[in-house]
């Protein structure tokens, strides 16, 4: 909740510098605010319980939260991208194998859903500087993922057997996933980050619940 008051209260800020800086840039309007005529002021949003004040453009640019990514933030976009890939690798091998249409259908769901989101957060990386050695090479530790020996086995698997398998690896996979999420937003800065997280949380609590169904 701090965090969401935090969001809006920056994106108040972000739009009213806008505004104020726009007044600035533009002539005289006998009918425009006297604060925007007379070097242009902000409303800053106040916190709960507190009324809002006046402040200029530029206090308002420096009262933005600091969302820089913090080590918590690399370790779980890096991590995660490997947890999705593992999951690609498990989805892969549903067209040749699963006798269930119903399981066709989840790992076609999740491929779809999960290759553009490790674009979105390798390009996410790519943005903040690259890969950085925050504990994310540790693979072993990442919660949910399969073993080798569980995806041979997954490989060798056909009709009802690779069904059962897939569903109990995956919603596995797919809480482990949760969990790294969770973490994520108790410890994380980034509010991009934070939405991604959110996305995984929701998007992989849904598809637990359809599995747990086939």
């Amino acid at each position: 909740m701090i965090r969401r008051q935090r969001a809006v209260a920056a994106v108040a800020l972000s739009a009213a510098a806008v505004l104020a800086l726009g007044a600035c840039d533009s002539a005289p309007d006998e009918d425009a605010p006297r604060a925007a005529s007379t070097g242009g002021t902000v409303i800053a949003p106040g916190k709960p319980g507190e009324p809002a004040r006046r402040v200029s453009p530029e206090e308002a640019a420096r009262l933005l939260p600091d969302e820089s990514p913090n080590g918590a933030d690399f370790r779980y976009v890096q991590m995660m991208i490997v947890h999705h890939r593992q999951a690609l690798t498990m989805t892969g091998l549903a067209p040749g194998r699963a006798e269930s249409a119903g399981v066709r259908k989840v790992a076609e769901r999740i491929s779809a859903a999960q290759k553009p989101e490790i674009g979105a957060m390798e390009g996410w990386l790519k943005n903040n500087g690259g890969p950085r050695d925050q504990g994310a090479h540790d693979h072993h530790s990442m919660p949910g993922m399969a073993t080798e020996a569980q995806l041979a086995a997954l490989r060798d698997a056909r009709g009802k057997a690779f069904d059962a398998l897939f569903l109990k690896l995956m919603i596995t996979h797919h809480q482990g996933a949760v969990t790294m999420a969770a973490e994520l937003l108790g410890g994380g800065n980034n509010g991009l980050v934070e939405e991604m997280a959110n996305d995984v949380i929701a998007q992989q609590t849904s598809e637990i619940n359809r599995m747990r169904s086939l």
